[in-house]
């Protein structure tokens, strides 16, 4: 990617120095193969000779296609595309380097159909922040352990007809989420892919996820309960099943307990971490897809 950075970007507020954290983001853009422009005459000495022994330098000359621009606006960098739209900010280049070789996948979702409205939102890198109302109260506290646990900022809207029954809403729910998270995980390029278990009290939920492009779901299990709170426990295996087809994903869950609400919020819980682990980046495979296909 080739990277234009203006010169305020670059020094900051002191002629002598640079902005906070510049030499190391810099350089770690380099490492990632971006190609970086800025002009060095426009920088005091001092600052040049602060990159010059990083070993960091500007490509000779402006490339014809710029795909990023970094700027400073007061006392944040920002990254620019090409219309001028913000991408990302960040308050030093540390932070700013991180969110550019590791960007924000987000996504959303709208299904609208005769049974129910529902509106989502996901943030795959983000900190287990949520926001859920769906109608049914035990469901929006077992959607509340997927993004705590899973790491990822969800808000879910869901108005359907309850007045029928909970079915309607839980598929609903489903599909739309993993679909959600599939147009969030995008070409999947540099995800860890799979993902693994986890005990709760007496239960033990042993939940394995895998993003193949195979959608399947294998559960074993089974409730002595009709019903644990507003939530239909027949509808636990369904939501799966909904969830995996639509993530494009293998599903398997198998849970073993005595309290039906421990078991459910283990198949939860457990979804959630295989989730995190899954789709966790990190620099060794930043560009590396995880099969021998060259698709998932």
């Amino acid at each position: 990617m080739n990277i234009r950075i203006s010169t305020e970007a670059l020094s900051g507020s002191d002629n002598n120095l640079l902005w906070s954290g510049a030499l190391y983001g810099l350089k770690r853009l380099q490492e990632f193969d971006h190609q970086l422009f800025f002009l060095t005459e426009d920088l005091s000495k001092q600052q040049q000779q602060l990159l010059e022994n990083e070993k960091i330098t500007s490509v000779k000359t402006l490339p014809d296609a710029i795909d990023l621009q970094i700027i400073a606006e007061k006392n944040d960098l920002k990254a620019l595309d090409n219309d001028g739209s913000e991408i990302e900010t960040a308050p030093d280049w540390i932070a700013l380097s991180n969110k550019i070789c590791f960007p924000t996948r987000k996504a959303t979702q709208e299904r609208k159909t005769a049974e129910t409205d529902i509106s989502i939102a996901v943030n795959l890198d983000g900190t287990g922040r949520s926001n859920i109302s769906t109608g049914l109260n035990f469901f929006d506290h077992m959607l509340e352990q997927i993004a705590k646990h899973g790491l990822i900022d969800l808000d879910i809207s869901c108005t359907g007809d309850l007045e029928v029954d909970e079915h309607h809403t839980i598929e609903d729910v489903a599909i739309t989420l993993g679909k959600t998270i599939n147009d969030a995980l995008d070409n999947k390029i540099g995800i860890q892919r799979y993902g693994f278990a986890l005990p709760m009290d007496e239960t033990l939920a042993t939940v394995a996820l895998d993003f193949s492009g195979r959608p399947y779901l294998k559960f074993d299990g089974s409730f002595k309960r009709d019903v644990v709170g507003d939530f239909p426990t027949e509808m636990v295996e369904h939501f799966f099943y909904s969830l995996a087809i639509n993530l494009q994903a293998t599903l398997h869950i198998s849970i073993d307990g005595k309290n039906d609400h421990h078991q459910i919020e283990g198949c939860f819980k457990g979804f959630a971490r295989c989730l995190r682990a899954a789709i966790s980046r990190n620099e060794r495979n930043l560009n590396v897809l995880p099969t021998t296909k060259n698709l998932l």
